[in-house]
């Protein structure tokens, strides 16, 4: 699987998904992420498991926590794969923004 597919699997689980943006904020520990969230400490745990996997986030030990936060260069092939698709709809609509006016 591509990158960007592992990326986008990962993300299409709405806790996931709220995890990740928390973590846009910035560095967070398990139990500060959990807080607010209607699964246990474990399960988000488990969901930083599939981000890291991903490629997505990286963790690193302070004291007894994992403070994990966004991995950019995990973010790349996502990115390259959105400017990708963007750019081909935007040549479409020129495409047909053209034709249009020919006619």
């Amino acid at each position: 699987m591509a990158n960007e597919e592992r990326a986008l699997a990962a993300l299409a689980d709405p806790t996931r998904r709220i995890v990740f943006e928390r973590l846009a904020r910035g560095p967070q520990a398990v139990g500060e992420l959990a807080s607010g969230l209607p699964v246990s400490r474990p399960a988000v745990s488990q969901h930083l498991a599939v981000l890291k996997s991903a490629g997505l986030v990286v963790d690193r030990a302070d004291g007894t926590r994992r403070v994990y936060q966004i991995d950019p260069a995990g973010l790349g092939p996502l990115r390259a794969w959105l400017d990708q698709l963007w750019g081909h709809a935007l040549e479409a609509f020129k495409t047909e923004a053209e034709r249009e006016e020919d006619t």
